[in-house]
């Protein structure tokens, strides 16, 4: 690494990485000077992002291990699905600290979802006991397509009301409020993205940190993919990457979609299609919730719309896995269970090239319920302290120092 690109941000990921973890690896790593990465250092230990640990020794003095202090801040994130949000805080570590479930209607819109959520935000960070201002950022994970750049929220089927509403802007309003005063380096950090894309963040992350093309697959009330390559979200040009749910069936142009067209794959084989084919067979179902309730029961009609939505959504991936070429194709939400698993490997085993399936897992998501939560933590985590991000941080802090 060049000098000049040997920041006090750019010691703090090879610090986090593991790449370099005493002040001697950092030289060598940096080609900086001994007081340069000592001067450097001082800034993240003044700030409190560092903390020392003994390291081990081979003979002599054990080196002085330098580590990323995981307690030094919290970051409060949501996941917020058509009728419910969970909310929790957590340390810099991805631990849970404090959780909540409660009723939110998405579609009653964004001004009273985030006043709820700032609501819930107080009483959740005093459980986890931590006050307002150690929080560095919040993390949203909705169930529409996001400018990632803007944090607003384009064309979201079901989502109304939500069309380019300005969320940050709400969100810190919201917060200053009903929780308390904005970190001192300046306003509050507030991220949005999709959730297939942050479930598919944590799971890769978590669960399968090798895999360099990762494709997650949420099936619930709609039907989204997340997509990670190279350890990253792919998320396109202005986030429309992974909407899989809005293509089209050729067979179908009966089934108008909640988007306003007719024959896409969610108008098929979502939860809230299935839940609308159980509840015309006599068997009440509001959600995509309630499917899962009656595939859980083991309800025979269930099982089979399950395993036949899981072969329709199979024709799709047979295209994605072909394009992509992923290690890892892994299925969660609300559907993702035995029956519509099949229908998916179906399909896919059937209709793809050996060559393509040759390499590929087809799995089931590990993190459950909780990888909306996790993933817009490491969302957060990732870009607070990405060095650029994190020298403009330290740089504030210093102001901030200054003035007091």
């Amino acid at each position: 690494m060049a000098g000049n690109q040997a920041s006090a941000g750019h010691l703090l990921q090879l610090i986090r990485s593991g790449e370099a973890t005493t002040r001697g690896e950092l030289q060598q790593a940096t080609g900086l000077s001994r007081s340069t990465v000592g001067h450097r250092l001082d800034q993240l230990f003044g700030a409190g992002w560092l903390r020392g640990a003994t390291g081990t020794s081979t003979g002599g003095r054990p080196s002085a291990r330098l580590e990323f202090d995981p307690t030094h801040a919290v970051v409060l994130v949501a996941d917020l699905g058509t009728r419910h949000a969970r909310v929790a805080v957590l340390d810099l570590s991805g631990t849970v600290l404090a959780e909540h479930t409660g009723a939110l209607v998405i579609a009653d819109g964004p001004d009273r979802a985030l006043d709820q959520l700032a609501r819930w935000s107080g009483p959740l960070l005093a459980e986890a006991g931590v006050g307002a201002e150690r929080v560095c950022g919040v993390g949203l994970s909705v169930p529409g397509p996001v400018d990632w750049e803007s944090a607003r929220i384009v064309q979201p089927p079901i989502m109304p009301g939500w069309d380019r509403f300005p969320v940050r802007e709400r969100m810190r309003e919201a917060w200053a409020e009903h929780v308390g005063p904005m970190p001192a380096e300046g306003p509050l950090p507030v991220f949005v993205d999709n959730d297939a894309n942050l479930m598919a963040l944590a799971e890769q992350r978590a669960g399968h940190p090798d895999c360099t093309a990762f494709v997650l697959v949420k099936a619930s009330t709609g039907i989204g993919a997340g997509v990670v390559v190279g350890g990253e979200i792919y998320r396109g040009i202005d986030g429309g990457a992974g909407d899989i749910g809005h293509i089209r069936l050729h067979d179908r142009p009966d089934a108008l979609c909640m988007c306003g067209s007719y024959g896409c794959l969610a108008a098929v084989a979502s939860g809230r299609s299935i839940a609308g084919q159980l509840t015309a067979a006599g068997v009440p179902t509001a959600s995509g919730s309630d499917v899962r309730e009656h595939l859980a029961a083991g309800q025979p009609d269930a099982v089979r719309l399950a395993r036949e939505a899981g072969q329709r959504v199979g024709e799709v991936l047979v295209t994605v896995v072909t394009l992509l070429n992923p290690g890892v194709l892994m299925l969660s939400g609300d559907l993702a269970g035995t029956p519509f698993l099949t229908g998916v490997r179906e399909l896919i085993y059937q209709r793809a090239m050996p060559r393509t399936t040759a390499h590929l897992q087809v799995v089931t998501s590990e993190l459950g319920d909780r990888a909306a939560l996790l993933g817009a933590a490491r969302m957060v985590i990732d870009h607070l302290y990405a060095p650029d991000r994190a020298d403009s941080r330290l740089a504030a802090l210093a102001r901030a120092g200054d003035g007091a």
